[in-house]
């Protein structure tokens, strides 16, 4: 009798040091205790993200970071993170979280946990001006490029399949895509709406020009974090919904974005 008393106790006792342990190791505690956030960002992606004429960063996506540290009472911390390496930061323990304009997908979220969309963006054809490209279809038979991984990229390579003709090639940044189109190593690209005007606007990128909005779904992108982090998520999800609810998120579109209606982030049936 002693001894069943005597295990179960110990039993309840190691119990309890589980779940205490479990509570504990909780990220979105951890960011607080430890003062700063860490947000991985990409920075050759404008307006999201950007360096000013001082090498500062930049941006909606920066923004957007700030605003989540004050929400948690802490100091934000910008990681300069290339589209590829944006999970792998994650993953390595580089970065708390990813404001990072990444396409909520099923594939990442195997990896990674996914709020709510706190952006939405249509896509551009941006051709060679030498091209001669008129509409997006003019992308036929074409060599064209992209960021290797991106939304843009798999929509990219699932076309050249399709038509059976043309040459898709892969690229570590988007400036490298930009500038690849600028001299002629590419014909054409697809980004977002926001970084096609913006690349052209720029002068950076000599004898390019917006073609053609491109047929694609709307791409909604998340923030990200480890996906076992539920208390971190849910707090995510409700920063986004006060960010669109207070006006910020309509404040930040007009700043980097410029004038317009912030693209909605809620789907009929889903997201309200």
């Amino acid at each position: 009798m002693k001894k069943s008393v005597l295990l179960g106790g110990l039993f309840a006792a190691t119990c309890f040091a589980v779940t205490a342990n479990t509570a504990s190791a909780d990220m979105l505690d951890d960011i607080i205790a430890s003062g700063t956030l860490r947000c991985a960002v990409v920075l050759d992606f404008p307006p999201m993200g950007m360096r000013d004429a001082n090498n500062n960063p930049e941006g909606f996506d920066v923004d957007y970071c700030n605003d989540l540290a004050k929400a948690l009472g802490v100091k934000a911390e910008i990681v300069e993170t290339p589209f590829p390496e944006r999970i792998p930061a994650l993953m390595g323990g580089r970065v708390d979280v990813g404001v990072a304009s990444t396409s909520d997908t099923l594939e990442r979220a195997k990896t990674v946990g996914f709020s709510i969309p706190y952006y939405a963006f249509e896509n551009a054809v941006v051709g060679n001006d030498k091209a001669g490209m008129k509409t997006w279809e003019d992308m036929k038979g074409k060599t064209v490029g992209a960021t290797a991984g991106t939304y843009e990229a798999i929509w990219m390579e699932g076309k050249i399949k399709e038509w059976g003709t043309g040459e898709f090639r892969p690229y570590q940044t988007q400036a490298d895509v930009f500038l690849a189109l600028s001299q002629g190593q590419i014909e054409a690209t697809v980004s977002t709406v926001e970084v096609a005007e913006a690349n052209v606007k720029s002068g950076k990128f000599p004898g390019i020009a917006i073609v053609d909005k491109a047929p694609m779904v709307p791409d909604y992108v998340g923030l990200f974090t480890m996906r076992q982090e539920y208390g971190l998520i849910n707090y995510l999800n409700l920063f986004v919904n006060q960010q669109v609810r207070t006006g910020r998120y309509a404040e930040l579109y007009k700043k980097w974005v410029g004038e317009g209606k912030p693209a909605d982030l809620s789907i009929s049936g889903v997201y309200r």
